[in-house]
């Protein structure tokens, strides 16, 4: 038996999560492999304990405002590095977070400790553009905290931390091609894509949800953040569009953002657009919850618009959708784009309204015979690559191989 791997990781998420490369791989999967995690982090406000599966967890109860939660978190992240003897663990890893990860990068260096970035998302540039998006709308705090946090972050994520990081994880190809255009070596990076959890996700005990709603309706379903970059408002215009041909057609988002008036400003888009009476808006549900209202559907909505912060993501709800047993129409994202045509399990068009209506109206119209084999092609293509089971095996080996030395 191969000597355990522990890592102490520091995570942007607070715990519970919802994010599935956390919860599932880090905090079930990856132990049923020796490789542990002990979690530093600040605790989810409003929820319930939970245990965390994959190690210890250095909680912190984190509350008050944006500006006050991001200093407490980054605060604790130092005190934790103070405090824990690091001769315990193979390596420090660090997701997300670029000042964090600063600290963390010294404090290896001077206990001879391996370092490694997790990076699922560009989080300088996307504050930047949250600042930029937001103006002074919302207030000159609101818009300067997270400008000056993306400007600081960038410098020190770009110049400090990937140039000397061990190694670097990132959420697909397409990112990895941009970090070596930036100078990081190929060979120090490896992607890691959004998967499923097939264990967790058994069809035949997944209802379809029982929301009177949603009754005699041709449902099309969104699951995921609402935030500003998705610009979910061409969902509106697309069921519309969608709407005029098949009359019975609702729009289900199961997701929310924490930007109130993003939020405001969305509901009232689908108020201009004409849909606001067909548009179900569930806001975050436990994870089984959603998944029900997406087994109700007849199609899954999959937009990421294109543009650099987005074309290096690896979308959860293609691979979710299809192992739901759901087609899919998802705009040309590179990982979601490949995934769809790979199985020929949906549509891939532009995001546009007219285009997402377009192939929506198509899906809607196929004999239910190509529907079926169409959701037994996705479930095979998302049970043999993107199971977090199979993820967690080959990560697990790779996580060995970086920390041999220190494993032996």
């Amino acid at each position: 038996m191969p000597k355990p791997v522990r890592l102490l990781y520091f995570t942007a998420e607070t715990w519970p999560t919802f994010r599935a490369d956390v919860a599932v791989l880090f905090g079930k999967d990856l132990p049923q492999h020796g490789v542990y995690a002990d979690l530093v982090t600040a605790r989810t406000e409003g929820t319930a304990p939970k245990e965390w599966g994959g190690g210890r967890a250095h909680l912190l109860d984190c509350s008050g405002g944006r500006i006050k939660r991001h200093f407490t978190r980054a605060l604790h992240a130092w005190r934790e590095l103070r405090r824990i003897d690091l001769s315990r663990y193979d390596a420090i890893q660090v997701r997300d977070m670029p000042l964090p990860a600063f600290l963390a990068l010294r404090r290896a260096r001077r206990a001879q400790v391996p370092f490694f970035y997790w990076m699922s998302y560009p989080m300088p540039e996307g504050q930047i553009a949250r600042a930029a998006e937001t103006g002074l709308s919302a207030g000159l705090t609101r818009f300067l905290f997270p400008w000056i946090r993306g400007r600081f972050g960038r410098y020190l994520l770009y110049r400090r931390v990937l140039p000397y990081a061990d190694h670097v994880f990132v959420q697909s190809e397409r990112m990895k091609a941009d970090l070596i255009e930036r100078g990081v070596s190929a060979d120090r990076m490896t992607p890691v894509p959004m998967g499923v959890d097939l264990a967790a996700l058994q069809l035949d005990e997944i209802e379809p949800a029982d929301d009177p709603r949603l009754l005699d309706r041709k449902v099309l379903v969104y699951l995921g953040t609402l935030n500003r970059p998705r610009r979910i408002e061409i969902l509106f215009d697309m069921l519309a569009l969608v709407r005029e041909v098949e009359p019975s057609a609702v729009l289900v988002l199961v997701g929310d953002t924490d930007d109130d008036v993003h939020r405001n400003n969305l509901r009232q888009r689908a108020q201009a657009a004409g849909v606001a009476e067909h548009v179900v808006w569930t806001g975050w549900l436990p994870m089984r919850v959603g998944w029900r209202y997406v087994r109700s559907a007849d199609v899954g909505l999959s937009p990421f618009p294109r543009g650099y912060l987005l074309d290096s993501a690896s979308p959860t709800k293609v691979p979710e959708y299809l192992a739901l047993g759901v087609p899919v129409v998802c705009n040309d994202n590179p990982d979601q784009q490949q995934l769809v045509e790979q199985c020929n399990c949906g549509r891939c068009v532009p995001y546009t309204a007219s285009d997402f209506a377009c192939a929506v109206l198509e899906l809607l119209q196929l004999p239910d015979a190509e529907r079926a084999a169409m959701s037994a092609r996705g479930f095979q293509m998302i049970s043999a690559i993107r199971d977090y089971r199979t993820l967690a095996a080959s990560l697990a080996k790779h996580y060995r191989h970086l920390t041999g030395s220190r494993a032996a």
